[in-house]
């Protein structure tokens, strides 16, 4: 098969939409398809285009065998609604109009934005090819969760757009079982409507002895190192985890380690800079290629959310990435997430935004040997049953068989 993927986000980009899309298209190209990927310059989350590279009206490279197409957007940082969302239409436009001269048997666009899957239905009404939504995040629901806009005529115009396209799409492809009963309780057809989680990739993520040198040279020394990696935005709900330690700082050797960017950070930063915190540090973004030797230093891999009955729905890509290099996860996030975490027995989960639970939960896991190991052993059992190389391949069936309706 010809396959046409469309996404705004792409390595050397390193958010969860990147990595996953990619891994994917690896696995694809492995199984004798062409895959071609259109997606902007990289510059997420900073909203500067990386080294190498320039934001042209086109260019091409390729990629482990991955046709990629980068066409010109509008480039902002990753805040503020309104510049975010010129960005999300420019790329819509540009993607829609590359699109128009490449060869595809199948379609497929993936939010967290909705703008990329109005190209991809588009192209699919004009190329007369069927077409895949994949979605991993339920927008514009959660631009009211986090407050960056309340229910207005835009929301409402764009929630009618949203729901034209779950319509057309031969098959919709979803990240988590929540967000599949979501839609079939809004009326979309529960039989067009795939679950393909995320998952790990273990040929990067896997057991590692902690990097010393790295330990030495951030000055985290006999610290015991409570990490967060990722983005830092609104639904995070990071100055909550700033508020705890603040309240715990010089009363133990507990240390807050923060690596990424995003809408809050500079906020966050305001925050540390102003209470003296001592016990946290922040870093920005690494290399996709040096996030596991980060990884390998944590004693505990954070995981937060704002407290919301939205975020129930959605399960956090960094609980495989820690399961895989079987790092005990301490997670503030409720429903489906949680339901993973604790039945595999890989981490503690704490009540969104609980102070006391949080402190709770992370003292068993770093004071509870045997807990932390067994939270270990839990993480490993995850990650082989989450797997994306298997995940791809599931993927692909579902493809396939969107292929295989459109040629009946």
């Amino acid at each position: 098969m010809k396959i046409l993927f469309l996404t705004d986000n792409f390595p050397p980009e390193v958010n969860a939409p990147a990595s996953r899309t990619y891994d994917h298209a690896c696995e694809w190209i492995k199984s004798g398809h062409e895959v071609t990927i259109i997606t902007c310059v990289p510059n997420f989350p900073k909203g500067k285009v990386y080294d190498g590279y320039k934001n042209r009206l086109y260019q091409t490279e390729k990629i482990n065998g991955i046709k990629i197409i980068r066409v010109w957007s509008y480039i902002t940082a990753n805040k503020g609604f309104f510049k975010r969302t010129l960005d999300f239409i420019s790329f819509s436009i540009t993607s829609f109009i590359a699109g128009l001269f490449q060869k595809s048997d199948v379609i497929i666009a993936t939010s967290p934005q909705f703008f990329t899957a109005l190209s991809g239905r588009t192209l699919s009404i004009l190329k007369r090819t069927p077409w895949i939504m994949e979605v991993r995040d339920l927008w514009p629901e959660s631009i009211k969760t986090v407050g960056a806009m309340n229910d207005n005529m835009i929301i409402r115009f764009f929630e009618w757009q949203e729901k034209r396209c779950y319509n057309s799409a031969r098959k919709i492809i979803v990240v988590t079982d929540s967000f599949k009963k979501t839609l079939v309780a809004r009326g979309i057809n529960a039989e067009k409507i795939e679950v393909v989680k995320n998952g790990v990739n273990k040929d990067l993520f896997r057991p590692m002895g902690k990097d010393i040198n790295l330990i030495n040279e951030l000055g985290l020394e006999q610290k015991k190192i409570i990490g967060y990696v990722g983005t830092h935005g609104m639904a995070h709900k990071l100055d909550f985890i700033l508020d705890c330690a603040k309240k715990i700082q010089g009363k133990n050797n507990y240390h807050f380690l923060f690596i990424g960017s995003g809408a809050e950070k500079e906020h966050l930063l305001k925050i540390k800079n102003k209470n003296n915190l001592k016990n946290v540090t922040f870093l920005d973004s690494v290399p996709k290629e040096d996030v596991s030797r980060y990884l390998s230093i944590l004693d505990l891999s954070l995981i937060n959310l704002k407290k919301s009955k939205l975020f129930t729905t959605v399960i956090p890509s960094k609980i495989f990435e820690n399961a895989g290099m079987e790092i005990p996860i301490i997670m503030g996030v409720e429903g489906e997430a949680q339901e993973i975490v604790e039945s595999y027995g890989a981490g503690l989960c704490f009540e969104p935004e609980n102070e006391k639970d949080f402190m709770k939960k992370i003292n068993l896991l770093l004071n509870d040997r045997d807990l932390y190991d067994s939270c270990k052993k839990g993480g490993k059992k995850l990650s082989v049953d989450f797997d994306r190389k298997e995940l791809a391949g599931n993927m692909l069936d579902i493809i396939k068989s969107a292929v295989c309706l459109n040629n009946k």
